[in-house]
């Protein structure tokens, strides 16, 4: 930024495995989304490296990177992000044409629990259905690695908790490995592991040896 130099991310040295959920904890500004960027394929760090099994990421071209993207992660945002002129089955078979092993669109939104609401429109629907949607439309390509930015930052209490709940599901159905960025500390108690980030650290990592599940967390 001019002569001023930000470091979002210092020294951070992490490993992922195969059907781990993992959150990564800390406040605004903390680095989380970051590093949820780095690990999607989204930013290029400018030093050090970021490997998927045996490819190096921070030595790929953009073209590879999208292939990447395309082919093995899933994202799911805070907002949305669903295209309003197109249904639940429609926004969710979009990424269904670019992946080379996809899901049914139909047996997704039934996996969140939406078989009942595949032709609705997203002005039709709840923000939780919505979000839902969202959910199915990010396992419709089968990712390798599922990635989530607050994916209950913008819903109540209840809903949030049906949303997580959908995650667990998914986490255990299709073995990704799922991240996902919270400033809520309760959400913490559901994970695998826990991973707290602060001013560009990772500050804190430890696993939980008894996960709670959704429904009996509580903030």
């Amino acid at each position: 930024m001019g002569d001023v130099e930000v470091h979002a991310l210092r020294g951070v040295n992490l490993d992922l495995y195969p059907g781990e959920f993992i959150v990564l904890l800390g406040p605004s500004g903390s680095g989380k989304s970051t590093l949820l960027n780095i690990l999607g394929g989204l930013d290029t760090p400018t030093s050090g490296e970021v490997l998927y099994l045996d490819h190096d990421l921070t030595a790929t071209s953009e073209s590879e990177l999208t292939r990447y993207r395309r082919e093995h992660v899933g994202f799911v945002f805070q907002f949305y992000n669903l295209i309003a002129s197109l249904t639940a089955l429609e926004n969710t078979a979009l990424v269904t044409e670019i992946a080379k092993n996809p899901l049914d669109p139909a047996e997704c939104l039934r996996l969140v629990g939406l078989e009942g609401r595949l032709n609705h429109f997203p002005a039709q629907m709840s923000g939780g259905e919505q979000q839902r949607v969202a959910i199915a439309r990010a396992v419709a390509k089968r990712p390798e690695v599922l990635l989530c930015d607050e994916p209950t930052g913008a819903l109540d209490y209840p809903t949030g908790k049906l949303v997580l709940e959908v995650l667990e599901r998914v986490n255990q159905q299709l073995r990704a490995i799922t991240v996902v960025i919270t400033h809520n500390a309760a959400i913490a108690g559901m994970a695998d592991r826990v991973i707290r980030i602060s001013s560009g650290l990772i500050v804190e990592e430890h696993r939980n040896e008894k996960k709670l599940a959704p429904s009996e967390l509580t903030w």
